[in-house]
C-alpha cells in the first residue's frame, strides 16, 4: 500500500478569528487525505485560538494515524506559544 501524500497547508498573514473557518475547513480537508505539514512563515498575528485549533487538528491527526507537523513558525507563532504556556503541548509538532 502507498504511502499517502502529504497534505500542505499555508496559513495567511493574520490567523485571527475572522480567519478560523476558512481554515479549519482547509485543515479538515486535507487531514481526510492524509498526513498534513501547516507552514506557519508568513504569520504576523495569530489568535489564542488558532492555536488550539492546531492542537485540535493534531489531536485529529494522531487519532487517525497521520503525521502532522507545524513548519517554519515565524517568530510571532513561537512567541504566542510560548507566552501562552503551550510549548509543551507543541513541541511533538513544531518543526524547523
Amino acid at each position: 500500500m502507498a504511502k499517502a501524500q502529504v497534505q500542505s497547508v499555508a496559513l495567511p498573514r493574520i490567523v485571527d478569528l475572522d480567519a478560523l473557518d476558512d481554515i479549519r475547513d482547509t485543515l479538515l480537508g486535507a487531514l481526510n487525505a492524509g498526513p498534513v505539514e501547516v507552514d506557519a512563515r508568513d504569520v504576523e498575528r495569530v489568535s489564542t485560538n488558532a492555536l488550539f485549533m492546531l492542537l485540535s487538528a493534531a489531536e485529529t491527526a494522531r487519532i487517525a494515524r497521520f503525521d502532522f507537523a507545524i513548519s517554519r513558525a515565524s517568530t510571532v507563532v513561537t512567541a504566542a506559544i510560548d507566552r501562552l504556556g503551550l510549548a509543551p503541548a507543541f513541541a511533538q509538532i513544531l518543526k524547523d
